[in-house]
């Protein structure tokens, strides 16, 4: 189902995978790491006891790089029978660090849209996620310059978003999220009565997929790329 954009005034942009490259990092360490501990167990079995590990960590860790790092290290010991070597230990170590200092790659058409819309809406970063992290990609992302304002929020939930628009006195309807994730940025959004695009990811975390059941009635727009939004609010 589709929503109303007319009264749109304020633009939220999700970070990672709707502006630019994150998850595909993440399977990449996922299969270096199943290949490290490969002789404890099947590359399978490793991705998803440490998929159900993460979700366990995920209140104590919260989103983001270093908590994934420390799931892997937990991961290794527990699969070991804690024998693994301290050379592996550091090598998982060095997986993380390299993720951090990974370039930031832009999806297609992120400046022009954002270019495009910057002088007719007021645009906002709504990203979650590893303050630190999210702060350095942005720099290296050359986009700050866009956003009216920058949120970094421990989780995406719908009261996580009602909490924001109350503070920068957004009213839902006026108000537009653009992301990858039906379950963090559009159904929250959504839920608040607010106007939502969503632009699918080929790449998606399992903790973010919904069912379609999930999605039924729901007022949004899916769209296949980030520059299809330009004709559909001007």
């Amino acid at each position: 189902m589709a929503a109303n954009l007319k009264h749109i005034k304020v633009i939220g942009f999700d970070a990672d995978d709707t502006l630019w490259v994150n998850e595909t990092y993440f399977r990449e360490a996922e299969s270096r790491f199943a290949h490290m501990l490969s002789q404890f167990e099947t590359p399978n079995k490793i991705d998803q006891e440490l998929f159900q590990l993460e979700i366990k960590n995920l209140p104590l860790y919260g989103y983001g790089i270093k908590g994934f790092v420390l799931s892997m290290v937990e991961m290794a010991l527990q699969l070991s029978n804690y024998t693994v070597s301290n050379k592996v230990i550091e090598d998982i170590i060095n997986i993380g660090k390299e993720m951090l200092d990974k370039p930031v790659e832009l999806l297609d058409g992120v400046k022009e849209v954002l270019e495009a819309l910057e002088h007719k809406y007021k645009l906002i970063l709504v990203t979650k996620g590893d303050l630190l992290d999210q702060e350095r990609k942005l720099e290296k992302s050359n986009l700050s310059h866009y956003f009216h304002h920058i949120e970094v929020l421990s989780d995406k939930q719908t009261e996580n978003y009602s909490a924001l628009l109350n503070h920068l006195d957004i009213k839902p309807s006026e108000f537009l999220m653009i992301g990858n994730s039906l379950k963090s940025d559009i159904l929250p959004i959504v839920e608040l009565k607010g106007n939502a695009i969503h632009i699918p990811f080929h790449t998606t975390w399992l903790h973010e997929q919904v069912t379609e059941q999930e999605t039924n009635g729901k007022a949004f727009f899916t769209l296949n790329s980030l520059k299809e939004v330009i004709p559909l609010l001007n």
